[in-house]
């Protein structure tokens, strides 16, 4: 059985996890410090110089590569990224690698399949670890949404966004965030991913009276500044010939809940989804390009998002 590092090592750094990490003054002050890099790039682009960021993935990635690396090298700073399949992370137990590897960083970000690892890798750091991606929680995502809905708003309090699909790690994200900054969230998942669904944290969540569960996907979106779906199959499982029957059971079920022209006509919600996005599942292509849609604002603004909690998690001071 192997050892965990000291916990005296483990308390010097502060991760990113999940966002109910962070107090409501901490998450505003990285959503205005996002919206902050967006109009002014050029006053922050030396703050990372000489600093490292280890990206790893165990999961497949677009936005979150891009952002991360992207957004990084805007600050000055440089990436790696490592692959988990092809690195000793997959045959070596997590804490012995994520020992050597915080050596010769000052961040990682990780994208892995399971919360467990997330978790394990977090207490084995010497540097933060941001979370970009598990099986239970996206606080990336979240966070990124939070400057969207801000820059389309004006605030997040008062908002109500409506979730519909599956209840996932998206779903929890956004339900630790919102009821802090005053944003209502109702979920309207007639599904939920197992792996993701923890009911202690929803009960916790609940009893704030700013997030509520529905199945009334209409009368749900006639009270919604911003309506929210993302894929009924996570994506490692969309072309998976094992999970063809369980996903054409979900496509059967979640099809009335798609968003499209007539399951939104009593709504003029902003619409938004994390992407990737599978048009003609959970969303019409039509909504896609609406005017309504906030979908590409919301995939940019992960970038300013992501470079406003690093540059936080660090203690580096902005202009």
């Amino acid at each position: 059985m192997t050892q965990a590092m000291p916990q005296a090592i483990k308390n010097k750094v502060r991760h990113c996890l999940t966002l109910d990490h962070f107090n409501s003054e901490e998450l505003l002050q990285m959503v205005h410090l996002a919206l902050k890099l967006k109009r002014e790039p050029d006053r922050f682009s030396g703050l990372m110089e000489g600093r490292w960021l280890l990206m790893l993935f165990q999961k497949t990635s677009t936005r979150t590569r891009l952002s991360f690396e992207i957004g990084m090298g805007r600050l000055g700073g440089r990436s790696v990224m490592m692959d988990w399949d092809s690195s000793n992370f997959s045959i070596s137990p997590i804490e012995y690698e994520a020992r050597y590897a915080s050596s010769h960083t000052d961040l990682i970000m990780a994208r892995l399949k399971l919360h467990r690892d997330m978790v394990t890798l977090t207490e084995n750091s010497q540097v933060p670890v941001i979370n970009g991606c598990d099986d239970r929680f996206h606080p990336c995502q979240a966070l990124g949404d939070l400057v969207t809905i801000h820059e389309a708003a004006g605030s997040i309090s008062g908002q109500t966004l409506v979730f519909v699909g599956i209840h996932n790690n998206v779903a929890n994200s956004l339900a630790c965030a919102l009821p802090g900054l005053g944003g209502r969230l109702i979920l309207v998942t007639p599904e939920v991913n197992p792996a993701a669904y923890d009911p202690e944290m929803m009960e916790r969540m609940t009893a704030t009276g700013l997030v509520e569960r529905t199945l009334n996907m209409k009368e749900a979106v006639k009270r919604a500044q911003f309506v929210y779906t993302d894929t009924w199959v996570d994506m490692e499982f969309f072309d998976d010939k094992d999970y063809e029957a369980e996903k054409k059971r979900r496509i059967q079920v979640m099809l009335p809940y798609q968003l499209n022209a007539e399951t939104l006509k009593d709504s003029d919600a902003f619409i938004l989804h994390d992407m990737p996005i599978h048009p003609g599942y959970e969303i019409s292509e039509e909504l896609v390009y609406s005017p309504r849609s906030l979908i590409f604002r919301q995939a940019e603004n992960r970038m300013y998002a992501q470079q406003a909690l690093m540059l936080f998690l660090l203690g580096i001071s902005t202009p």
